[in-house]
């Protein structure tokens, strides 16, 4: 089983971006993003409806990292604080040596390669630091900006499972992307 630590929280940096520890002071631009149909429009969670419920979804997330299950980062450029989205190892499966990534940016900062920048990132520090040795995405069939950001990351189609998840009353397909620690 793999022994995870992250104390002291792992602040990531790139070219353009630094990955800092989501907090409080975050809770605007977390409701943003995640009350947002459009930019939630390929993940099935319920959109929060109250500043309340996106300081509960930061609790959550702390909570994921206190308790080894999972962790997340705030993307924000390195010229501003401000968080402009979300990546981060979401569940971590330290049985199996395997982690699934998720992420969502603002649509204001789509297509300038920000989120290939930051998963290329996340791979990274999953496969050094973490000693993952398999990463997975789990995305909508018809999220094309998630399949090409995977595919220029590196990360190869496994499955497509029809129907395998039960939402607002309809059941989606889901396309499982994975990469390997070379």
């Amino acid at each position: 089983m793999l022994t995870i630590n992250f104390t002291p929280f792992p602040n990531l940096e790139t070219e353009r971006l630094l990955l800092r520890r989501i907090n409080d002071s975050d809770v605007n631009e977390v409701f943003a993003l995640r009350s947002n149909p459009e930019i939630m429009k390929y993940i099935p969670r319920t959109l929060v409806k109250t500043i309340d419920d996106a300081l509960e979804h930061i609790a959550m997330i702390n909570s994921k990292i206190e308790n080894i299950e999972g962790i997340n980062w705030a993307i924000t450029c390195k010229d501003s604080p401000k968080l402009i989205g979300i990546i981060g190892h979401y569940r971590i499966k330290p049985e199996h040596h395997r982690a699934e990534i998720g992420y969502m940016l603002h649509p204001e900062y789509n297509g300038k390669g920000i989120i290939t920048e930051a998963v290329q990132e996340v791979v990274k520090y999953g496969f050094n630091e973490m000693k993952l040795h398999s990463i997975e995405a789990i995305i909508a069939p018809d999220n094309q900006g998630s399949t090409k950001v995977l595919q220029k990351c590196g990360f190869i189609k496994e499955a497509h499972f029809k129907e395998n998840e039960f939402f607002e009353g309809r059941f989606l397909d889901s396309v499982i992307y994975s990469i390997l620690n070379k």
